[in-house]
């Protein structure tokens, strides 16, 4: 009988915990062993212009103008990534560029093109779908503002289900992104060849069997202001 008042409690205790809201799976924070931030003296700008991208005190300021990319002074081929963003205007573009091949980036910085060949992690407004349905007049069923990933240019990526109507994105399986103003954190890992990306602390994107799986990370300038905040990384063997 003396042992009946702990385990009351204990039992107490765990229903209690199942019944508060639920906590974000894999939120993960950039912190622990291994991660380090990315800071200015981590990258170098590609063929953006001088005042695109400027940094200060952590906070990372991009333009959107010209479009364009900066880029991480070393290649690199498995990693982990934190990274907060949110636009500053409805309807922004921008992403993040896994494993940009050497060749797109020398393509880019000789003026030809405006963005390179790799994995994108894209980073939509949710106002991004209107522009495009009124300015195109078609239905914007080939993409999300949510957490698409997919392979540009040559790379070649096999995207998680569900997938685009072509075939070549992965749609995120839940819609987790928050609005214009609203900060937005990604966690995205990517290995041997595998990338998953959790919005908001739930994973819902990704693909596998990338080729090439190496790299240049880069952030992305596409016609619209957009701000980051606490990037980092953690590099893998």
């Amino acid at each position: 009988m003396k042992f009946a008042a702990p385990i009351v409690l204990t039992l107490s205790l765990l229903t209690a915990f199942a019944e508060s809201p639920a906590v974000p799976k894999a939120f993960i924070d950039g912190t622990g062993i291994g991660w380090r931030d990315l800071t200015q003296k981590d990258f170098t700008n590609v063929n953006c212009d001088p005042g695109t991208w400027s940094w200060t005190n952590g906070l990372i300021k991009c333009t959107g103008t010209p479009i364009g990319v900066m880029r991480t002074t070393q290649q690199i081929t498995n990693l982990e990534l934190v990274v907060e963003w949110r636009h500053l205007k409805p309807a922004g573009n921008s992403g993040v560029f896994l494993w940009a091949t050497p060749e797109s980036i020398k393509a880019l910085e000789a003026g030809q093109g405006r963005l390179p060949t790799g994995v994108e992690v894209q980073i939509l407004d949710h106002g991004y779908t209107e522009k495009y349905e009124k300015e195109s007049g078609k239905k914007a069923d080939w993409f999300t503002t949510n957490g698409d990933v997919f392979p540009t240019g040559s790379t070649k990526l096999k995207p998680f289900p569900p997938v685009s109507p072509g075939g070549e994105r992965s749609f995120p399986r839940k819609n987790l992104s928050k609005g214009v103003g609203e900060w937005n954190h990604y966690y995205v890992r990517a290995i041997n060849g595998e990338v998953r990306l959790w919005v908001n602390g739930e994973e819902v994107s990704g693909g596998n069997n990338a080729r090439p799986a190496t790299g240049y990370l880069c952030l992305e300038s596409e016609g619209s202001p957009i701000e980051f905040r606490n990037l980092r990384i953690r590099e893998l063997p």
